[in-house]
């Protein structure tokens, strides 16, 4: 209803941007209908229309301690809005939004109050000379309220709507009116008139392009509209819910305690479901720490409730059958959420299984300690390592005496906030990189006409040097080049930008990367290899012909790859990134273990079995619902318009892709795994070679065997025995070697009778030898054993300024009380030095030769001790 009411208004109806900003570091996620909008609001791109309206999906988690603790908060919401980009102003926002209210959703006029800053009378006017509400149902609000400002830049007063719900949601209190913290009187709607600029220091000057920015939260608009409690008991959020508590067995507004659990993982399911279907996977910074937050935090809850087993994928399926209408791509990324969540699930099982263990280490601890209180670091390290949350400690602990201490916590907390904030990048207001580029004119755009060619002509429409805009660019000069029409590629969708050259008859420069930039213009970064270019010069656009035809075998290579990958391993394979330029491809996809020798040749042979068919490579372009109905494969969280390039590959594959391929899958060549890892959590990695940089690297190989072979004074062929009789020899030398370190050892030593000790039927030896390693003492401890029968043998090996002592003692000496490692722990200091072992065998080092004497008297000593 919403949306097609501005769309009579004249307003261009956009689809939800993802909840990835992009080109946005002030970010993390999409938590505004705005928020995508910014570079229409500053003139940075020229907006499609100057009229646009849009539902956009919004993840905020400024205030996610208190989700489920009431019903007012939640992380995931549907933003309406509508604006306007210079165009109409506060007449027709204020118009438009009460006639939308009352006359097609059909609230009661008597029941909704507007609002409007303290200052803005033109406003105040509208409200009650054209609308006709009464001055004293108009309110007033300060800048707190009612004035819309985020640092510099365009900020400006509101006006709100709210809505009287009635006395049953009141506080009660005689004077409760709009304002009132109770849930009577809910704001639904939310007129921004953005009209200044901000320099940053309070200094505020009127904006010649005036802006609308209207918000509206579909699920509050709902809770009205339906007259139900709670954001919670609007009908589809409140489906999901009963399922929750279905699997909790258990129902809704039962037990204030099962309430907070079922509104917390009702909320953060859809939120999760939501933020994976835009391509942001589980990880420990950023948005994707935001998504493992929610997870666990919901996990966590499920596990308050009792519920048995994974939930969290069952879950999120009811989320999708409830919203895919609205959002097709959650339904086309099924398969992809429900195994991330499951993933998930299980590692935080586990993880929770570990916090536990480590704080009942904890636990015991303190009572050693005689402390009541845990440390705020000691919390925080089980919040921040394990997803272990402060309440669940807190709640652990008070049950057995103990307490947290929270304010410790904070500020540690407030410690890895700092550390975050402070890595940032410098930004403007837009978020974005301060580069160059946001100078350039925004109105100029780039037409792209390289699929079929590779050289054109054109006019040079902008220049900048590394630092600003120029008028011209000459020898030896670094920096950017913007034409009307390129045949040049800028890097996009993984594939790297095209390099060449752009010449004319007053000068020539090399292209080494082609880059997208804002507002639809492509820059040609790179150096004035010769004379100088000005804007409006004419030139001619050469691409690199052989980098081309290399980054193309490798684009379609990795088609070809994702096909085979979802051929082999299943349907929930999903790209999740890509490289290619014209020496090697890389292609990231989602799976959940490391691939088998078994499937790796699978993959390899499949894609080779689809070059060597020659299959042709078709591209066309059509609707993107046309394109999803021809079964075209996606890329993971991208935005699309609504017309689509589609690539086909025979029957094989098809892709919307906007990159550049190769004429037919032939060209290609052929096609070689070089790796397959793991880089982030249910994230794999191949890396791959096709065409040119495939014979380079077999070339490498070749050279490298003929290189070995050399070295081992033999032929290619006759490498493999080769290897194999050096090993042999090698075996043989080695055993010869132990043998002869053995009889050095035995010779040594010397002759050690005298030196033997007989304590209660035991005999006691200490002996001293040069230049024996350990694995030298121990053999010759076996020997004397042997040879003595019944005793405890300790010997000590000078090598240079290092001592090795080893002790063994046999059965019956051990069960008169003679202990190895307790008997040289007794005695390792005296050389410097510590070490231990089990009963009968036991080993330890030191660092002072000096000492040896005294240590092996000592050890006799010791070993009398342990035999009486």
């Amino acid at each position: 209803m919403f949306l097609e009411f501005f769309e009579s208004k004249g307003h261009l109806a956009m689809k939800s941007f993802s909840l990835v900003p992009h080109n946005d570091n002030s970010l993390l996620l999409i938590n505004s209908g705005m928020a995508p909008l910014k570079p229409y609001f500053t003139g940075q791109e020229i907006p499609p229309r100057k009229r646009v309206t849009t539902c956009q999906k919004c993840i905020r988690t400024g205030d996610i301690e208190n989700v489920g603790k009431t019903a007012r908060h939640g992380t995931f919401f549907e933003m309406l809005g509508n604006f306007s980009f210079g165009d109409y102003f506060k007449n027709e926002a204020i118009h438009w939004s009460w006639e939308f209210l009352t006359e097609v959703v059909g609230l009661d006029a008597d029941r909704l109050y507007p609002s409007v800053y303290l200052e803005d009378d033109e406003a105040f006017d509208i409200w009650n000379k054209d609308i006709g509400i009464e001055p004293e149902r108009i309110f007033r609000f300060g800048k707190e309220d009612n004035f819309w400002e985020h640092g510099a830049g365009p900020c400006g007063p509101c006006s709100e709507i709210y809505y009287d719900r009635g006395e049953k949601y009141g506080c009660g209190k005689p004077d409760c009116t709009v304002g009132c913290e109770c849930d009577r009187y809910m704001e639904v709607w939310n007129n921004v008139f953005t009209q200044f600029e901000n320099d940053g220091h309070g200094h505020y000057e009127e904006l010649q392009q005036k802006n609308i920015d209207t918000g509206m939260g579909l699920e509050r608009l709902a809770v009205v509209v339906q007259d139900v409690d709670s954001i919670f008991d609007v009908d589809t959020i409140k489906a999901l819910l009963n399922r929750v508590a279905d699997l909790a067995h258990t129902e809704y507004k039962k037990d204030s305690d099962v309430d907070v659990s079922l509104r917390l993982i009702t909320d953060h399911v859809r939120s999760c479901t939501f933020m994976i279907s835009d391509g942001i996977m589980p990880s420990n910074e950023g948005r994707g720490y935001v998504l493992r937050r929610l997870l666990r935090r919901a996990a966590r809850h499920g596990r308050l409730l009792g519920i048995e087993g994974k939930f969290l994928a069952d879950l999120s399926a009811t989320v999708i059958d409830l919203s895919k209408d609205g959002y097709p791509e959650l339904e086309e990324k099924k398969a992809m959420i429900l195994k991330v969540l499951t993933q998930e699930e299980d590692k935080f099982n586990k993880t929770i299984d570990q916090g536990l263990a480590i704080l009942r280490e904890l636990e015991e601890s303190m009572k050693k300690g005689k402390e009541t209180v845990l440390s705020g670091e000691e919390a925080f390290k089980l919040y921040d390592t394990y997803g272990f949350p402060l309440d669940l400690t807190l709640e652990i602990l008070s049950e057995k005496g103990f307490g947290v201490d929270e304010e410790g916590f904070k500020s540690a907390m407030q410690k890895q906030r700092e550390t975050a904030r402070n890595a940032r990048k410098t930004t403007n207001y837009m978020g974005a990189d301060v580069t160059v580029y946001q100078s350039v004119d925004p109105s100029l755009t780039t037409e792209f006409v390289g699929y079929d060619k590779l050289v054109c002509d054109s006019v040079i429409t902008a220049l900048t040097s590394e630092t600003e805009v120029v008028e011209a660019l000459t020898d030896g000069e670094a920096g950017t080049l913007i034409t009307a029409e390129t045949v040049f590629y800028a890097t996009m969708g993984g594939q790297q930008g095209d390099v060449g050259s752009i010449i004319s008859d007053s000068g020539e420069f090399q292209v080494e990367d082609t880059i997208n930039l804002l507002g639809g213009k492509v820059g040609h970064v790179g150096k004035m290899v010769k004379g100088m270019f000005q804007t409006g010069d004419k030139i001619t656009l050469k691409v690199c012909e052989k980098n081309r035809q290399n980054t193309g075998k490798n684009h379609s290579a990795t088609h070809l790859l994702q096909k085979a990958l979802r051929t082999v391993l299943g349907e929930h394979v999903e790209q999740a990134g890509s490289f290619v330029d014209g020496d090697r491809l890389r292609f990231d996809f989602t799976h959940f273990s490391s691939l088998s020798e078994d499937e790796i040749n699978k993959v390899e042979t499949l894609v080779n079995e689809k070059i060597k068919e020659a299959l042709p490579v078709k591209t066309e372009i059509m609707s993107l619902d046309e394109a999803k109905k021809s079964g075209a494969m996606a890329l993971f969280g991208e935005k699309y318009g609504d017309s689509v390039r589609v690539v086909k590959m025979g029957d094989f594959s098809t892709e919307l892709c906007g990159g550049t391929h190769v004429s037919n899958t032939g060209v290609v060549g052929s096609f070689k795994i070089l790796s397959e890892a793991g880089i982030a959590a249910g994230v794999r990695r191949i890396e791959a070679l096709t065409g040119d940089g495939l014979m380079r690297y077999y070339e490498e190989t070749e050279r490298e065997l003929h290189e070995a072979a050399k070295a081992a004074k033999t032929t290619p062929s006759s490498l493999t025995s080769k290897i194999e009789s050096l090993l042999e020899e090698i075996k043989m030398l080695h055993s010869e070697n132990e043998k002869l370190k053995s009889r050095l050892a035995k010779d040594s030593l010397g002759n050690v009778t005298e030196q033997i000790q007989e304590i209660d039927g035991i005999k006691v030896l200490a002996t001293k030898v040069m230049d024996v390693d350990m694995n030298g003492l121990r053999n010759l401890g076996d020997q004397l054993k042997d040879k003595l029968g019944e005793s405890v043998i300790v010997i000590a090996s000078v090598q240079g300024e290092k001592v090795n002592l080893m002790a063994a003692v046999t059965e019956v000496a051990q069960k008169k009380g003679a202990h190895a490692g307790n008997l040289l722990k007794a005695i390792a200091a005296l050389v410097g030095g510590g070490g231990g072992g089990r009963p009968n065998m036991a080993q330890a080092g030191g660092k002072d030769p000096s000492g040896v004497d005294q240590c092996l008297q000592k050890a006799v000593e010791v070993a009398a001790q342990q035999l009486s």
